[in-house]
């Protein structure tokens, strides 16, 4: 791999982890994880937050390629889709 891709692929592995370096949205995965997906009204429950806060969290992390939500009616059940981010939940455990 020559330099400028590897420099690419260290700043997309970097972006990654400046996703889930917050508390919360590192609290947030581990959950997803565990449980395998949930909605956002249990996650505020168990994170004790305003549902608006754990929904900004949610949408970093949605943006940031490691969670996916799949509508079910009127709620959202997200789920971590990004192999890479397991692995990390898994070694910092």
């Amino acid at each position: 791999m020559d330099k400028t891709n590897e420099i690419k692929e260290f700043t997309k592995k970097a972006e990654m982890l400046k996703a889930i370096a917050h508390p919360v949205r590192l609290c947030i995965v581990k959950n997803l994880l565990e449980v395998d997906s949930c909605n956002v009204s249990t996650m505020q429950n168990c994170l004790d937050m305003p549902q608006s806060t754990v929904s900004q969290h949610l949408a970093k992390l949605k943006s940031a390629g490691i969670i996916e939500g799949e509508r079910h009616g009127v709620e959202i059940i997200y789920k971590v889709v990004n192999e890479e981010v397991k692995r990390v939940i898994e070694a910092i455990k």
